[in-house]
């Protein structure tokens, strides 16, 4: 009864927007319920015993291809090519994570692996769980050279669920201690999440057991405190805990821990496990009590000291909060971390100094996509007790070293908040699509599920959406879900959502007070499609620089250009076809750099036919061009209104999808980029009407949030930019993101260019 009124209590604080605890304790990831641990092989000869640790390595190449490679006897190595087929590829793909392979590759496409070849004449049917049951010479036997290593290339598609390769996870053995959590005792500790302080318990057999605090450090601490996502440990009042426990009954699972402080889990700590006919396991003792210290993001209301961030490191990129690709500032601009000696060490180290604990996985191959800028970590080397990755030893690197498709990445544990019990998905065909219901109390008092009006619903909501349930990335918002329809869920208390794509959870997004919603039946809902992945587009901010310049363009040849709404308000009252416009023109390159296609909202039954430029236009509005003064006011605007998205060039082994002729698919391939010359229609800014001055170019992507992307923040671009009348200069064209705020703020303030010497951000 006690737990009943207690979720009744806290579904009230739901609807003024408090989250919604569904257990009461402070408890790590069920390894059942959301990962599978990875573990190194032993030297068995029968690897199936363990799951085979597959890899896609090598260059160049996309996260869903390259050269395969096998973690066999505490060693990495290749697959001969010989005999080598599609049926094998299929196998691989799928123990990579991938709904299938869509090729192969021999002869070393990707480079020559090192060390051994594992396997050679692989010989799959296609239906194997793994390419250990496949037959072949045996493990090691090979008459091959890397000459011959073969390689896959997947369908990039994800199986939903599975584990992401590229994954370094913690090597220990879980079946000793599978969780951990922390029980509170005091009563205002039960009632808040996160659960910070409390007794440690381990899951045993049905039920939990404590851990005798015998030999007990503060290291031990740290280490629960990082499983539980909290950076850091407070001291604890003993005397307490002591009066309250001894008047439990007690079961210790666990007689003595040694931790140093550096493990990520509390299972790699030399463990001595209490004897089963001991009479009394802990004399002199009592179960193990810590007291974590959550990071600002978690923070309860007062905490007289809030701990500080780092302010030099950052998570960019992620589905959820905790994870994300690893970015370091440098001289006032961001970049990346190369992957090679990438550890959970490391990784920890990045987690705790953003607030969160310690790292569940470390990721390479830009698992999180890639970044742009300078690389300026390599073989960083962090032991795991420093404050920050500048103090751990790395390597400064140069582009030949490392590329961003070794863009590092971490997945942080984070302090259990509820949040994903307070909504589901109904109705849709997969667990990663359907109508949101929303947990509500009802007019009886009791517990029950409501909907959301679709009305203001859109991509930034979904995505919320989709972080809140733990689905990754939000792939679509849907205003109408009737086709859902499979739930007697009728009623909407929810209304006005929105979002500006950070928040843990909808309760934190505004909406109405009073539930306002015009198309109130259950079908207009609001409903969400989420996905493992992601694209991700950014502008080349250098090239925009490099061909900026002013034409007056002849009146008679922007007719189509006028038909597109491409010039100024003023061209209405031109002369037409006499006089001219100013134009301020320029190249936009648009790469794809995230881990899924760019591919337009609406379907080719809805593209709109533009018979001026002869072809389809898939998007209403893919980029705004505007030229804004020192305050923020725009003086000048492009109409780019709608664009015709294909491949125009790919990197090096990316082969191009999408092309406009013929009416052709639309999209931007992961790794190719659509380039819009200086000279195609529509490519400018009209400034006939624009005094001469210092303004501030802007670019952005996307605006209307109208298509999913992993990271809206690095869409916009800006340049400082210098008009005298009869020309034009840009300097300090840069993506909206990679400069510090102080930096920034400099930009802003920018005066403007006073002689033919261009200073950068940094030299101001």
């Amino acid at each position: 009864m006690e737990k009943s009124r207690r979720r009744e209590k806290l579904a009230v604080s739901l609807l003024f927007g408090l989250l919604l605890p569904c257990c009461l304790a402070q408890t790590t990831p069920s390894n059942t319920a959301t990962r599978t641990p990875t573990r190194i092989p032993t030297t068995s000869s029968s690897p199936q015993t363990e799951r085979l640790r597959v890899r896609l390595s090598g260059y160049p190449r996309k996260h869903n291809e390259g050269r395969v490679e096998l973690f066999y006897k505490g060693e990495w190595g290749t697959i001969c090519d010989d005999d080598f087929a599609i049926a094998n590829a299929n196998v691989l793909c799928r123990q990579l994570g991938f709904v299938e392979a869509t090729g192969w590759t021999h002869s070393a496409k990707y480079g020559k692996g090192q060390g051994k070849i594992w396997l050679d004449n692989v010989q799959c049917n296609g239906g194997e769980r793994s390419i250990d049951s496949c037959k072949s010479r045996g493990w090691g036997n090979s008459d091959c050279t890397h000459d011959e290593d073969a390689g896959v290339v997947c369908k990039d598609e994800r199986i939903p669920g599975f584990v992401e390769s590229n994954v370094i996870d913690a090597q220990v053995d879980e079946k000793q201690i599978e969780e951990v959590r922390l029980r509170p005792v005091v009563a205002t500790a039960r009632k808040k999440l996160p659960i910070t302080e409390g007794v440690v318990e381990v899951k045993y057999k049905d039920g939990w057991a404590q851990i005798c605090d015998l030999r007990w450090t503060i290291k031990n601490t740290h280490v629960v405190c990082g499983m539980l996502g909290f950076p850091h440990e407070r001291k604890v009042n003993k005397n307490f805990y002591k009066l309250y426990l001894e008047r439990q009954k007690n079961h210790f699972h666990v007689h003595s821990v040694a931790c140093v402080g550096t493990e990520i889990h509390l299972a790699a700590c030399p463990l001595e496990f209490s004897k089963p006919n001991a009479t009394s396991s802990c004399e002199g003792g009592m179960p193990a009590v810590v007291s974590c210290m959550p990071g600002p993001l978690f923070i309860q209301n007062g905490l007289k000291k809030k701990p500080k961030i780092s302010n030099n490191v950052r998570l960019k990129g992620g589905a959820k909060l905790g994870e994300g690709r690893v970015e370091v500032l440098k001289d006032n601009e961001w970049g990346t971390v190369c992957d090679d000696r990438w550890s959970l060490q490391s990784a920890s180290v990045v987690c705790r100094e953003l607030g969160f604990g310690s790292a569940k996985e470390a990721l390479t191959g830009a698992r999180m996509g890639q970044g742009m800028g300078p690389v300026y970590m390599n073989e960083v080397k962090c032991v795991g007790q420093e404050r920050s990755i500048w103090n751990c030893p790395f390597k400064n690197i140069t582009s030949e070293d490392c590329q961003h498709v070794e863009d590092a990445a971490v997945r942080c544990n984070v302090p259990y908040m509820g949040v994903e019990h307070s909504i589901r998905l109904a109705g849709g065909r997969t667990r990663y699509e359907g109508r949101l219901e929303v947990l509500s109390l009802d007019s009886n008092g009791t517990l029950s599920w409501g909907l959301i009006c679709g009305e203001t619903w859109n991509t930034r909501e979904a995505m919320v959406a989709c972080r809140q349930l733990g689905l990754g990335y939000a792939n679509q918002g849907v205003q109408e879900t009737w086709y859902w329809d499979s739930s007697n869920v009728t009623e909407m208390i929810m209304s006005g959502v929105k979002c500006t794509g950070n928040e843990m959870s909808l309760s934190q997004c505004q909406h109405h007070k009073t539930v306002s919603c015009q198309k109130a039946a259950a079908k207009f809902a609001a409903g969400v499609i989420c996905s493992d992945t992601a694209s991700d587009l950014v502008l080349n901010a250098p090239l925009v620089q490099q061909t900026v310049y002013i034409e007056d363009r002849p009146l008679h040849m922007l007719y189509c250009a006028a038909e597109e709404d491409c010039l100024s308000k003023t061209a209405a009252q031109a002369n037409w076809p006499y006089g001219h416009r100013r134009l301020l023109r320029f190249s936009s390159q648009i790469h794809n750099i995230g881990r899924a296609d760019f591919k337009p909202k609406a379907g080719r039954h809805s593209w709109v036919w533009h018979a001026c430029h002869g072809h389809y236009h898939s998007m209403d509005i893919f980029t705004h061009y505007d030229l804004l003064s020192g305050n923020g006011t725009k003086v000048a605007e492009g109409h780019k209104a709608s664009f015709c998205l294909e491949d125009t060039d790919c990197e090096e082994g990316v082969s191009k999808r999408y092309e406009c002729a013929n009416f052709g698919n639309q999209g931007i391939t992961v790794g190719c980029w659509d380039l819009y010359r200086h000279d195609i229609d529509c490519q400018w800014i009209d400034i006939t009407d624009v005094k001469p001055g210092n303004y501030i170019l802007q670019i952005v992507i996307n605006p209307n949030y109208e298509v999913a992307e992993s990271d809206f923040t690095n869409n916009c671009m800006k340049c400082n930019c210098k008009y005298d009348g009869h020309r034009i200069w840009l300097h300090n064209c840069h993506i909206g993101d990679a400069f510090s705020e102080e930096a920034e703020r400099r930009f802003e303030k920018y005066p403007g260019q006073l002689n033919n010497q261009i200073p950068s951000i940094n030299q101001q």
